[in-house]
């Protein structure tokens, strides 16, 4: 039997819906997936060393995968998930996407 990966989910928060049709997707093909954390309240209510720890704490489910998951909706890739992906790729993770990315 192969070795399931553990694949960390990233994208944009707008595409809430998609990443967990896509985190199960990916779950039920046998991998461990490692999913975003949906704030509980608006993101001005957060203090910076809230937002800071939750930051470090998706960074660190990075270096805990294979791989990366991004949800890149009609292509769409915001400024944290283009630092997500280069991060990723420094580590020598696998980048797997929703639909390809150029460039």
């Amino acid at each position: 039997m192969k070795r399931a990966k553990v694949i960390t989910m990233c994208g944009s928060l707008r595409f809430q819906k998609q990443m967990i049709e896509e985190a199960d997707r990916l779950e039920l093909a046998g991998n461990c997936v490692l999913s975003v954390i949906y704030p509980s309240k608006a993101k001005e209510l957060y203090t910076e060393s809230e937002i800071e720890i939750f930051n470090k704490m998706h960074y660190q489910r990075i270096d805990m995968s294979d791989a990366v998951y991004i949800v890149n909706v009609d292509g769409y890739i915001g400024e944290a998930t283009g630092s997500e992906i280069e991060y990723a790729l420094a580590k020598g993770k696998e980048v797997l996407s929703l639909v390809p990315i150029i460039g």
